[in-house]
């Protein structure tokens, strides 16, 4: 019995031991919250210098800078192919021929038809001839005369229009070869042997030509709202989803005027030169593009975070500011100097920094500003208003984060704790 006894004894000191140390843990996790709980604890940066490029984005499509569609103005059978995908072609030269049969035999009914029409006009010639001596003689009238002249003329009209039918039927001849209008390389095979082509509407496209591949555009549809601060000349960088980690560089080379409506979205159309001369870029591809429109350099920044930061003592204040910051930052992501650095410009904004007591604890100071350029992180400092603020001051950009150990997630400053207590 007096091992049992003990072994009981010694698992109820172990358990009485164990609730004491979680006990203790307790104690020390509210403690320390309660210290935590004490001064507000804030994500901060220190407000720097440096460079601020405004952009506005947008997608576009490649294209050749010259690219030619050649048709045929003719219906036929594609009877030869002398190009294909990726021939380099020279200016004049043969890219198809159509079944000549129908057209050869054209040509020979038009060429019997202006022999017959000769030959007619011969007749009436001598007819008319007969006629006019006859009456300088008395035999005939001049009715008679006037008829033969007439027949005459009428003969030789009907020689030209069978002249003009052999021409338009040799012309269509010469439409079932195919030539090249410019010197490129052939981006698009429409037909292939044995096809037939039907001209009857409108010409069919039989080849896509692009001129030179070294030189390509990207058109653009740029908003309504960002068309007003582009320019020809302004710097264009894009990616490609082919190299997806290269970027490209060009400039725009036009700004049209033709917008396009699409559910009531307004876009217009920019042209952007770009260089290939290592031709990676090929036609159709979707270029993700961004214009740079505007730029500040070694200027006074601070994050776009501490625009829209309001303390807890300025909560009723601080919200509505807030949500109309939010939505100007949201914005301005896309846009460059969207409504931020408009707002800021015209009634200033409130930015807080971080600073250290006497007795330690942490103190905000307001800092009222006027904003300029954002690039949708920092935002530039064009003036203060009121307070004091420079380079490697430390503005607030939002409330400290406390992680669940559970879920991983993060939680605001205020409920941490609370969710603590569960």
């Amino acid at each position: 019995m007096e091992p049992y006894e003990n072994n009981h004894k010694q698992r109820r000191f172990l358990i009485i031991a164990i609730m004491a140390l979680v006990v203790v843990l307790a104690g020390v996790f509210f403690l320390k919250r309660g210290k935590d709980e004490g001064g507000e604890q804030y994500r901060s940066e220190a407000a720097s210098r440096g460079d601020i490029t405004a952009t506005a984005s947008a997608t576009g499509t490649l294209s050749a800078v010259t690219t030619v569609q050649v048709g045929s103005q003719v219906s036929g059978i594609v009877a030869k192919l002398h190009a294909d995908f990726n021939s380099q072609v020279q200016q004049g030269q043969l890219l198809a021929e159509l079944d000549p049969t129908s057209f050869l035999q054209a040509v020979e009914q038009r060429q019997a038809e202006v022999t017959r029409s000769q030959i007619e006009v011969a007749n009436a010639q001598l007819t008319y001839n007969r006629q006019r001596r006859l009456a300088a003689s008395g035999l005939v009238a001049q009715a008679e005369v006037d008829s033969a002249r007439a027949a005459y003329e009428s003969a030789r009209a009907q020689l030209s229009l069978s002249q003009a039918s052999l021409k338009q039927a040799k012309t269509n001849l010469g439409y079932t070869k195919i030539y090249s209008p410019i010197e490129g390389q052939v981006v698009d095979r429409q037909y292939d042997i044995g096809q037939t082509v039907a001209a009857s509407f409108q010409a069919p496209t039989l080849f896509t030509i692009a001129k030179d591949l070294t030189k390509m555009q990207v058109q653009a549809a740029i908003d309504q709202s960002d068309i007003g601060r582009i320019k020809v000349g302004d710097p264009v960088r894009f990616t490609v989803d082919a190299y997806p980690d290269q970027q490209f560089r060009g400039a725009i080379s036009q700004v049209r005027l033709n917008a396009t409506v699409n559910q009531n979205v307004i876009t217009y159309p920019v042209i952007v030169e770009v260089a290939n001369p290592d031709l990676k870029l090929r036609p159709s591809m979707t270029a993700d593009v961004t214009i740079e429109v505007d730029e500040v350099q070694n200027v006074l920044r601070v994050p776009n975070a501490a625009l829209r930061f309001r303390p807890e003592t300025e909560e009723g204040q601080g919200q509505q500011q807030g949500q109309g910051q939010r939505r100007a930052g949201a914005g301005s992501g896309n846009a460059g100097s969207g409504g931020a650095g408009r707002q800021g410009r015209q009634s200033g904004q409130t930015v807080y920094v971080l600073e250290k007591s006497e007795d330690g604890k942490s103190e905000l100071r307001p800092v009222r500003i006027t904003t300029g350029l954002t690039d949708g992180r920092y935002t530039e400092v064009k003036s203060v208003l009121s307070g004091e603020l420079s380079q490697g001051d430390t503005v607030v950009t939002g409330l400290a984060t406390l992680t669940n150990p559970q879920s991983g997630t993060a939680a605001g400053g205020r409920m941490g704790p609370r969710m603590g207590r569960f």
